[in-house]
């Protein structure tokens, strides 16, 4: 038994559709409110934040994913993302399950280095040290040895169906229905974006090998890095729209944090989009050469045909 904890999400969807492609044995979805993803899953309603729940919904299981999300509220975060993670690693020990932790970048510095898997935390604002505070914790319990655990890292988000990520709300969305994109402080930086299958794939794949718990992983991206100028003209030739779009100034997001909630979300990221993001993926590429990484353009195509236009 496979069991995805937080299943309702994107990540979660494609990693539910590539463990039945891919895995013969049993699949149990778990959150609050589960819903099928595949007609033989096993759904399984629970609370995270309680500690009886989440051992009672990891029972059985062989490996456990964490892949639970919350809203782009600070607060939450805070309060209740640490708490989550604690009662799924302590429920993964309990019953001896495998666990694998799906973890983002905001803990990495914000500047023009070279991120690997060695590059040390050094958040900035309160979501980045939540999350460099639940990395640590996840590499604590790694240590301890008692659970065979691995971190899968993956950059920013782009893709399919109700991807969650910046690059689709404020570029993608906005050329598919017909306005101008936004792009945050410079057109000018490369980004590194992760297509959300891919990286539910390679989650996938990490999680089936025996030899990749221990460590911590960069999830494969195209390593054609594009800035959001190019990025933004190759959206538009594929949805055949206007290639349009207005760079916002830093100053013009910090103060429109004010009263909009999506730009208090993006504002404690903003270094990071002054400079190049260099995310790099050698050591998963390394270990799985023979893994296929979807190109900027089949993500693009592939967004394009699922509108049906």
């Amino acid at each position: 038994m496979q069991t995805i904890l937080g299943a309702n999400g994107q990540i979660a969807i494609e990693l539910a559709r590539e463990l039945r492609r891919t895995q013969a044995r049993g699949l149990r979805l778990v959150s609050r409110r589960p819903r099928k993803v595949n007609d033989t899953d096993e759904i399984v309603p629970a609370d995270l934040l309680d500690a009886a729940q989440t051992r009672a919904a990891v029972e059985g299981s062989e490996i456990v994913y964490f892949v639970a999300g919350l809203p782009a509220k600070t607060e939450l975060w805070e309060t209740q993302f640490p708490t989550m993670l604690r009662n799924a690693l302590d429920a993964a020990r309990a019953v001896g399950a495998k666990f694998v932790y799906f973890d983002n970048t905001y803990m990495y510095p914000q500047d023009d280095r070279t991120l690997t898997e060695e590059t040390p935390f050094a958040p900035v604002g309160r979501k980045g040290r939540v999350r460099g505070d639940m990395a640590t914790m996840v590499l604590e319990e790694m240590a301890l040895g008692d659970t065979r655990v691995l971190i899968a890292r993956a950059p920013e988000f782009y893709g399919p169906g109700r991807t969650q990520g910046f690059t689709n709300s404020l570029v993608i969305d906005r050329l598919r229905s017909g306005r101008r994109a936004l792009v945050p402080v410079r057109d000018d930086r490369l980004r590194s974006l992760i297509w959300t299958p891919d990286a539910s794939r390679a989650l996938a794949v990490l999680g089936n090998a025996p030899d990749a718990y221990g460590q911590t992983w960069h999830l494969p991206i195209d390593g054609n890095r594009l800035t959001y100028r190019e990025f933004v003209r190759r959206a538009g030739e594929a949805f055949r729209t206007p290639t349009s779009y207005t760079v916002i100034p830093k100053w013009v997001l910090s103060a429109a944090g004010a009263v909009s909630p999506q730009a208090r979300e993006i504002r404690e990221l903003l270094p990071r989009y002054a400079h190049h993001n260099l995310f790099d993926d050698t050591k998963f590429r390394s270990r799985f050469p023979d893994f296929a990484v979807t190109s900027y353009g089949e993500g693009l195509a592939a967004i394009h045909a699922e509108a049906g236009v």
